[in-house]
This record gives C-alpha cells, structure tokens and sequence, in this order.
C-alpha cells in the first residue's frame, strides 16, 4: 500500500467538515488527497462533477476535452463562464477549479480521445468519470476501462431524464453488457436537437462526484450492478439491477474485443441509394433561388419550438417525427428544400420523402445554422 500524504494546516481546516465524519476522517481524507480522477468532457456532466471533486480535495483531476466554450453551453455547464466563451474548455475548467481549490492538480487532455491515446490517458488515473455526450466515445471509454481495470462511473442526460452507474468488472457489468452494440446515431437525438433541462446536468454529475468520491473511500454502496434512473419531470428516482453478460464482447466469459478501436465507423448508419442520392444547396443558392418566379417550397422538419426561435420566411413546419403522417400534406411534383439547425435531420427526412415518391427534394447543407451565417446576419444562432 502506498504511504499517504499528510495535511497541510490549511487542508485540515478546509476539510475539517470531512475530517469530524467518522466514515471519511484524517485517513479517508488523505485517500482523496493521494486519488486521481479523470473527468472525460468538460460538458454538462463533466462540469459539476469536476468541480465537486476539486471542492472534495481528490488530488489529481484529468480533464479529456478538445472543444472550445461556447454561449449555448452555459445553461448548464457550470465550470464556465460568460466571458470564456471561445477559449477551450480545458483551459476554463482548470481556472475555475483553481479559484475553489488551489492545492487540486489539474492535468489537461485537450486532444481527441481515440484508440491511439485512450488507454495511456485512462492509465494515469484510479477512477474514470465518463461525461461524454456521444456513443463512440462512450464505448471506446468503457472499452478502455475494461482493459485497464478501471471503474468507470457512468452518467447521461437527455431532456428532462438522466441515468447513472458504475461499471466495473468483474464486481459488476460494463457499459457493452447493457448496451452491446452503438445505435444507429440517427435513431437517438442528441441534446442540441433534443435540448436538456440545465439543472439535470447538475443532479446527475453530482451523482457522478459522489460515486467517484465512494470508490477511492471504499464507502457505501456504489451504484456498481445498479442503474440509477432520474425523471426530473416528477422528481422521481428508480434504480434497476444490472448482472454482467458471460456473453459480453469485452468483459465477458470469452472476450472478442481484446483492444480498443474507435467504433465511429460501426456508429455510422449505412447509407441507402436513397441517401447516396441526396442533393445539396448551399444558403446562398437557396437565397438566390428564392428570389426567383418559382420558387422552391420550403419544409422546416424541427421541432415547433425550434421554428418559433427562428425560421425562414415562408416555410411550412413538419416535425420530423410528423412527416411520415404528414405526408398528404406536400405536393410530389413540387420542388422541396429540406432544412433543420444543422442537415442531418433534414437529410433523414430526404430519405424518407425519396422512399414515398417526392423525386425533387434537396437538402439545405448546414441547416439553418449556414443561412444564418451566410445570408441572414439578424437571425437568432442557438
């Protein structure tokens, strides 16, 4: 066992709310001194999460990110702040952490995790804290874990629902054992088409916290065999029990996955003639083209809410969810310009439109993100 480092004075008296617990104490509290925690995504999760373990005294935070602030993001991710907006995300993290908690160790990852990095990165901690908001990164995470007999604590939100866990074989089973294989992306929208109640970010990343802060105390009963299930909408919390998967490709009986990959390429969906035959225009063309005697007709395939904050004159609104109920609603002879906030679901409502027989239908590339960008300077960006 490795000798524990002693506290400072200071330490004593910042902590002294840990120290009179008698499951944390001086020895417990050393733990926390001497423990390293990596934090992947300085996001909605990795935020609160990060700045209770720096507040907790864990020794040494990783923090994995490589995007930069920005404003949409402050709704939730609470490690940043207003006048951080464009700088990385590392960089406002370690500040933030810095002004709660000088004596934390802030260690900075702010390149792309993939398979060429992940299991050097995961190595350098006791704990991993998972805070990713896509699934290729969540399989390679837990796959690295895995490997590396790593607990990985696990959290996700959507909308007004998150969900928690720890994954840690052969205690208990891993992020493959519940979910085997990616979903089609397509099939599952993520926060930015979606949204998500700031606030569950905070509920769910504290939970993150508190189980990473119970693996290095040995306290408690972790959430490891347990999935932790929150409806914000109710306020109701449910908990599921979890068994491994003998048959589990990377932490079962006979594993087939003995190395990390990145999976964005089995993540992405096969694309159909249909989709291969996908027409484009750009925002400019799209203004230039509206200006015309015939112009084409607009469909805005987002969600009510989405069109009410910002929409391009003239065009009818058809959630994508509606369309495939809707559409008597569109003529098949008609040329159609598809757009949503960024083109990719407006390319899935292509597809479908070219399925049912609309033969003259295009995609606005970058979705209405582009048209305020390059055409309407006034519009609302969210």
């Amino acid at each position: 066992m490795k000798q524990l480092p002693a506290l400072t004075p200071l330490e004593t008296q910042r902590y002294s709310r840990h120290l009179i617990l008698p499951e944390v104490g001086i020895e417990g509290q050393k733990r926390l001194k001497a423990a390293s925690v990596l934090v992947v995504g300085a996001g909605g999760l990795g935020s609160p999460a990060c700045m209770y373990l720096a507040a907790a005294g864990i020794g040494t935070i990783g923090i994995v990110d490589f995007d930069a602030v920005e404003l949409s993001n402050l709704q939730r991710q609470i490690v940043h702040s207003s006048d951080e907006v464009g700088q990385p995300k590392t960089q406002s993290a370690r500040r933030r952490i810095a002004g709660l908690n000088p004596d934390v160790a802030v260690n900075l990852h702010e390149d792309r995790l993939s398979a060429s990095n992940v299991i050097a990165i995961v190595n350098q901690y006791d704990v991993v804290l998972d805070g990713t908001d896509n699934f290729a990164t969540r399989y390679l995470v837990n796959d690295a874990c895995v490997l590396s007999g790593k607990p990985n604590v696990y959290g996700s939100i959507f909308r007004f629902e998150g969900q928690a866990s720890v994954f840690f074989p052969p205690e208990g089973p891993c992020y493959r054992c519940l979910f085997p294989d990616p979903p089609d992306p397509d099939a599952i929208p993520n926060c930015a088409e979606g949204g998500v109640l700031g606030v569950l970010a905070g509920v769910i990343g504290v939970i993150q916290a508190t189980e990473a802060i119970k693996l290095v105390l040995g306290l408690g009963k972790t959430l490891i065999g347990r999935l932790l299930l929150y409806d914000a909408t109710e306020m109701d919390f449910d908990v599921l029990k979890l068994r491994r998967n003998p048959d589990c490709p990377v932490c079962g009986d006979r594993p087939s996955i003995k190395s990390v990959s990145d999976i964005s390429a089995s993540c992405a969906p096969a694309k159909s003639t249909e989709a291969s035959d996908i027409r484009e225009i750009e925002a400019r063309q799209l203004r230039d083209r509206l200006q015309q005697p015939q112009p084409p007709f607009l469909l805005d395939v987002r969600n009510p809410e989405e069109h009410r904050l910002c929409h391009i004159e003239g065009a009818k609104l058809i959630p994508l969810p509606e369309l495939h109920h809707r559409l008597g609603e569109l003529d098949t002879n008609s040329e159609i310009v598809v757009y949503c906030k960024s083109g990719n679901r407006s390319r899935r409502a292509i597809e479908l439109l070219q399925s049912s027989g609309f033969a003259k239908v295009q995609n606005l590339t970058g979705g209405i993100l582009a048209w305020a960008k390059d055409v309407d300077s006034t519009m609302l960006s969210y």
